[in-house]
């Protein structure tokens, strides 16, 4: 389990202070993939160092693992009502793997040695690294790669051996960040679906620092959203994506939907999204209760009311659909609230987002 209270970071810099961690709480399961999505500037990234000392936060409590309830004060961490000394800082990182953006990765060692470098001072013998280097490269499907160097390899490749190498001591608990960012879109599904595949075959729990929704989308189970510091929202990645709440949420689920360019049409005026009287440009949400049921045939026979669909959009998150379609809503006033009202009696979470009769 993860789960960190009211952690704060501040950095005094000479240009002044900056508070990258402001108050954060967040609980993560065992066997979890959680994210954490933000702009640049938003502290995910110190959150993530935070969580392993690499960055001493000045006040707050982690429990990474079996260390439980590190309290930390003034800058100073504590674990079991004593001073944590760098030994028990260092053990505690033992169980915790971490890969980066960028690969970090020994440019005139081979894979195997890249692989290997984390368990040469852990009293292993050769044969018993080798077995283990071995054993990590068929799980990140590199066996071929074994005496290569990493300027033999392509951005996708050296992440996986970068993976390996963070899994070297067994760790139960995976944290990367931005680990995709450098990768084109082929490299990046293919990264995500084996850290999918780790997360299952190994139980890991893996803490995911990205500022693309598409990649939450793709591999989380839950998300938290943070602006300047602070989580501004955090849920499950099927609720915030069909009831996001917070405008920076808002503003990155638009980006990684068809349905946000909707935005882009009502900033450029398009002749699409004009009302006139009786009718509203709206949004309409279809939540898994509801997805392929005939709502839109039934609210038009019911209440009287046309729908001309303008964009539409189904999609499926941890095997649940998500259905969303934006188009003009037209009827008299009365067969406007009716439909409105009978939309939401069945589940469609509806947004006016231009009404005709306000123009």
């Amino acid at each position: 389990m993860i789960e960190v209270k009211n952690l704060k970071k501040t950095f005094h810099l000479k240009t002044g202070d900056v508070t990258a961690v402001n108050d954060v709480s967040l609980h993560i399961e065992d066997g979890a993939i959680y994210g954490v999505i933000g702009y640049s500037g938003a502290g995910k990234s110190s959150l993530v160092r935070c969580l392993n000392l690499l960055e001493i936060p000045d006040e707050g409590t982690i429990t990474m693992g079996e260390y439980r309830n590190i309290e930390i004060r003034k800058g100073v961490p504590y674990y079991e009502g004593k001073r944590m000394t760098a030994q028990q800082q260092n053990r505690m990182r033992r169980g915790i793997g971490m890969i980066f953006q960028h690969f970090n990765l020994l440019e005139r060692s081979t894979v195997f040695d890249n692989i290997a470098y984390p368990l040469k001072y852990t009293g292993r013998s050769r044969e018993e690294i080798s077995a283990r280097v071995k054993e990590l490269l068929e799980l990140v499907d590199l066996q071929d790669k074994i005496d290569v160097f990493p300027s033999q390899l392509s951005g996708g490749q050296k992440q996986r051996v970068a993976i390996a190498r963070a899994l070297a001591a067994n760790p139960k608990i995976l944290l990367s960040d931005e680990a995709t960012s450098a990768l084109d879109p082929d490299a990046t599904e293919s990264i995500l679906t084996l850290l999918k595949d780790l997360n299952r075959k190994l139980g890991i729990t893996i803490v995911i620092i990205t500022h693309e929704m598409a990649v939450i989308k793709a591999i989380a189970d839950r998300v938290a959203v943070m602006e300047e510091g602070s989580v501004v929202e955090e849920g499950s990645v099927y609720d915030i994506f069909s009831d996001p709440q917070a405008p920076i949420t808002r503003k990155f689920i638009a980006s990684s939907s068809p349905l946000g360019k909707i935005d882009k049409m009502i900033a450029d005026n398009s002749s699409m999204t004009q009302v006139k009287p009786g009718e509203k440009l709206v949004k309409l949400v279809f939540q898994k209760d509801c997805v392929g049921e005939h709502i839109l045939t039934s609210v038009a026979q019911e209440c009287g009311v046309n729908l001309n669909i303008i964009l539409a959009n189904v999609e499926y998150l941890h095997g649940n659909p998500l259905g969303g379609t934006i188009g003009v809503l037209s009827g008299d006033e009365k067969q406007l609230a009716d439909g409105i009202r009978f939309l939401e009696e069945n589940h469609v979470r509806v947004e006016v987002l231009k009404d005709g009769s306000l123009d």
